[in-house]
């Protein structure tokens, strides 16, 4: 049996036991996580899915994270400007062993799903930001009635009569 799973943008044909290097996640070595973005399973019964096979997952167990080799970036202006510039990058991987494909019961499997560490990222700043911003709401639901009413208790100043320009005959 295999499926074709997704994960950081990119899609792994995989079966038990296969060896993956996928974008960076959010799991320590040892961990087992689980990948429920199943596109299709595979074998004697194929299923497709629309867009994602319902109660499907895959579940992984890492082995390590490691980084891809690297990739060197070379810029020249021509011409008369003599420049250049030359920049590599390593991408961060994290080493997986496919351990289980699970045709159903995913929600009921126990393991945690694998996040990638830029979602987990934004999932743990969203889940902080309401109670910042029901705070901040409080906070200036009190404020703003006393500003009110300190600028209804000030006196209004009145304004200086304009004088009048002196007309000069020429």
């Amino acid at each position: 049996m295999f499926a074709v799973l997704k994960t950081g943008g990119k899609q792994y044909k995989v079966q038990a036991g296969d060896v993956l290097r996928v974008e960076l996640i959010a799991a320590a070595a040892g961990d087992k996580v689980q990948f429920n973005e199943v596109l299709m399973i595979g074998g004697d019964k194929p299923v497709l899915g629309a867009p994602l096979v319902k109660g499907a997952a895959v579940q992984a167990e890492v082995i390590d994270d490691i980084k891809a080799d690297k990739v060197i970036t070379f810029w020249k202006r021509r011409r008369k400007h003599s420049s250049q510039r030359t920049r590599g990058h390593r991408q961060k991987l994290t080493l997986l062993r496919v351990t289980d494909i699970l045709a159903s019961g995913a929600d009921k499997s126990g393991v945690k799903e694998a996040i990638g560490t830029h979602a987990a990222r934004v999932a743990a700043h969203n889940n902080a930001a309401p109670a910042d911003k029901a705070e901040k709401t409080a906070a200036a639901a009190k404020k703003a009635p006393a500003k009110k009413a300190e600028a209804k208790a000030a006196p209004a100043k009145k304004a200086a009569p304009k004088k009048a320009a002196a007309k000069t005959k020429e």
